[in-house]
């Protein structure tokens, strides 16, 4: 204001207009019933003042936070095992780590994507529609340059499609994503999984309206110093049956199911062809050092055990039966005689 100074009439003026503004407002947040200002008296309720979050409708959250924590139980357990498969097929220390499990549209999902990409098209029957499988460039191109016998150092990363030798080595991996995939999920829904196209521009897929909700499941893959992304996409129109059996519950009730009797007779069939170990304590007793190092062939090492006691058996290191030596067809053999029940007291024996 350059110098210019306000007569005591223009003071006035300004402090009557400046409280009548507040007045205004103050009658205008009461009329309208605004949640955000406490009443007048402290007695009458009074609550702190509400959080109010915005609601964006071009991104509607149509997955519940219990489906998306489903989600992400799942795929945790199944990184572990696809890192563990992976490492065994290229025969190094694989990291495999769930990053994310996010909601957004579509087209959010195909523009943040690069160009050109592995692409990979899913069908997952009985679920409806199709899944897609992304595997970023910088971590495909020294996974396939290990299948076929490169070193730890990679090379510069190539912006191209991929050719067709690339994209049979590609189905290596992508074969062995659905394998795991399948087995995670085969205690919600049997999958029956396989990749129907495969291509280098995702914008050319389209496999649901651009603002169509989708789940983006995303992994990171580190062998050695590389890193690179994994994302597995599923649309919620394809989940949206089953939605109710990725609840929490429904989490654990799944997981401590009773086994059947399929299950148990295939594990009893695979244990059969197990190898084992098996030992035969005979005795145990002390002697001293000079009397070990002075033993030759043809010494006798007298203990307390009785001749008529039975033999503890082991089978890989746990006691299991009580037997009593004898011979068979011309060979020292042993004759179970009773099963132990309790391990721990036989080891005393």
């Amino acid at each position: 204001m350059s110098g210019e100074v306000l007569t005591q009439a223009e003071v006035e003026n300004l402090l009557k207009a400046m409280a009548a503004g507040a007045q205004e407002a103050a009658a205008a947040a009461k009329g309208t019933g605004s949640l955000l200002t406490p009443p007048e008296s402290p007695k009458a309720g009074w609550k702190p003042k509400e959080k109010i979050t915005p609601y964006d409708f071009k991104r509607p959250e149509r997955v519940g936070k219990e489906q998306i924590r489903a989600l992400q139980t799942m795929h945790e357990g199944f990184a572990r095992n696809f890192a563990a498969a992976l490492s065994a097929m290229l025969r190094c220390m694989v990291e495999v780590k769930l990053t994310s499990v996010d909601q957004l549209t579509y087209s959010e999902f195909v523009f943040s994507l690069e160009n050109p990409t592995c692409f990979n098209l899913l069908k997952a029957e009985p679920l409806e529609g199709n899944l897609i499988l992304d595997i970023n460039p910088s971590i495909l191109y020294p996974i396939i340059d290990r299948l076929l016998g490169g070193g730890r150092e990679a090379g510069p990363i190539a912006r191209r499609p991929l050719t067709e030798i690339e994209l049979r080595l590609v189905s290596r991996i992508t074969n062995l994503f659905l394998k795991e995939l399948a087995h995670a999920w085969e205690n919600v829904l049997p999958l029956k999984l396989e990749v129907v196209q495969v291509e280098s521009n995702p914008q050319l897929v389209q496999i649901v309206p651009p603002n169509e909700v989708v789940v983006l499941i995303s992994f990171e893959i580190t062998i050695g110093e590389l890193r690179g992304m994994l994302n597995l996409c599923i649309p919620y129109n394809a989940i949206e049956r089953i939605a109710a059996r990725l609840s929490s519950n429904t989490w654990i009730s799944y997981a401590r199911r009773q086994p059947s009797q399929e299950h148990v007779e295939q594990i009893s069939r695979t244990l059969r062809g197990s190898l084992v170990e098996i030992q035969v304590r005979l005795a145990s007793t002390r002697i001293k050092t000079g009397e070990l190092l002075s033993l030759r062939v043809g010494d006798i090492i007298t203990t307390k055990k009785d001749i008529h006691t039975p033999l503890l058996v082991l089978v890989e290191g746990v006691p299991k039966f009580k037997a009593f030596a004898g011979a068979y067809k011309g060979r020292k053999a042993i004759r179970i005689e009773t099963m132990i029940t309790d391990p721990i007291e036989a080891i005393g024996d």
